[in-house]
């Protein structure tokens, strides 16, 4: 790694890995374009956007021109995908989800890591939470529906004519389903049995997909870019962590190639790191943590209810090392300060919009700026040279299990 000599970026290779989601990534094109532009009319900078070219082939991305202090500076961004696996994951029909729930809620409370999970942060574990009681609770509608309409036809006939009623809990459970985009119960419910279902385990077709991701990320470290900064959110953190890994482990991040950065954001990392077959993220976590190949920096913030806020992930899944712990460096984007009370106000109870408030713009920024990361003349190292962790971050081990692969 080049030590913080303020070397200026001019052209930057971004990889962003999303969490666990079936939308198709065009939607974070159109993200970046309507936030960057409202962060730099805050931040009074100019950065555009234009598609990426057809000849570059290659996952789908989009390019980034920038002027921050005098400096110019060009982004070349790919979403790594992985949303195909998402979706086949969730296609389970109502009896399937339900059998979903029975066997998540066994994995973490009979393994007592949603006990664990509680002892960190209460806002991801009532997130999880969310789907389960609301899925009982849909199912309990449907069957007062039911009662109600079997009631009714048993008072114009025999009583056994009430059974009838019960053809009610379907169509009242297909309703709900139909609208999950306002409720998330089915999505949440897919999201937190896909870890669930290998007890933390990744998937034949996940390894697969992160080995490919693996050498997108392996060739771009050997060509002409001042930095290479790989971002992960949410879900995506935790299979960052994994490929960066694995690239290190190979011999592929070289001293006189770009300067290797990872960013995590919102990150969910204990979700799966506490369960008891997830061995590979943990010595995974445990191997990123001390290489100094690369910077690592994790921003999350109290203010977003579905991450694990300032927990150090190598930290509290019981895996970081006595000595030699460089990583990762854990501050807060912290959303009281950075968004004006109105914005706040505005957001505060719009939970799953604030998880995604990390890759949007700030009316109040800190030293948290995610265009300024993405697009400026700073590499993640030299940005955050210096810069003290979060007081209030969490490093207690909790998890139960810590057992890593050899």
């Amino acid at each position: 790694m080049r030590p913080p000599d303020q070397k200026k970026v001019h052209r930057r290779r971004v990889f962003y890995i999303p969490g666990y989601d079936p939308i198709h990534p065009r939607r974070y094109r159109e993200l970046y374009r309507k936030e960057s532009a409202a962060q730099a009319e805050v931040s009074k900078y100019s950065i555009d956007l234009s598609a990426k070219k057809r000849s570059s082939g290659g996952p789908y991305g989009w390019q980034v021109v920038s002027v921050q202090e005098g400096d110019n500076v060009r982004a070349d961004f790919e979403v790594l995908v992985w949303s195909d696996i998402v979706r086949d994951s969730m296609e389970k029909g109502i009896f399937g989800t339900y059998m979903q729930l029975v066997r998540t809620a066994i994995t973490y409370i009979g393994s007592g890591v949603l006990w664990r999970l509680m002892r960190l942060r209460k806002g991801p574990v009532i997130a999880a939470l969310y789907p389960v009681c609301f899925l009982l609770i849909q199912l309990v509608i449907s069957v007062f529906f039911a009662w109600i309409l079997g009631s009714i036809f048993a008072l114009f006939g025999p009583w056994w004519l009430g059974f009838f009623g019960l053809g009610a809990i379907y169509p009242v459970l297909r309703w709900f389903q139909k609208h999950d985009g306002r409720f998330f119960a089915y999505y949440l419910m897919h999201d937190y049995a896909y870890s669930a279902a290998s007890n933390g385990e990744n998937s034949i077709e996940l390894e697969a997909r992160m080995s490919e991701f693996k050498e997108r990320i392996g060739t771009a470290l050997q060509e002409e870019y001042d930095e290479v900064l790989v971002v992960g959110h949410s879900s995506g953190a935790h299979l960052a962590v994994s490929i960066l890994s694995d690239l290190i482990q190979e011999g592929r991040c070289q001293q006189t190639g770009p300067s290797l950065g990872f960013l995590s954001l919102g990150q969910v990392v204990p979700m799966v790191s506490f369960l008891p077959e997830a061995q590979r993220l943990r010595a995974d976590l445990a191997f990123l943590c001390q290489r100094k190949e690369l910077t690592w920096v994790d921003v999350t913030a109290p203010g977003d209810g579905c991450a694990f806020a300032l927990c150090d992930p190598v930290s509290v899944s019981g895996v970081a090392p006595s000595q030699g712990k460089r990583w990762p460096l854990v501050v807060s984007a912290a959303f009281t300060k950075t968004l004006s009370e109105a914005r706040w106000a505005e957001l505060r109870w719009r939970f799953f919009r604030l998880h995604f408030q990390y890759l949007c713009a700030f009316d109040r920024p800190g030293d948290y700026d995610y265009f300024r990361i993405t697009a400026g003349p700073l590499t993640l190292e030299e940005r955050y040279h210096g810069r003290k962790p979060s007081k209030s971050r969490i490093e207690t081990p909790v998890s139960k299990y810590t057992s890593v692969t050899s």
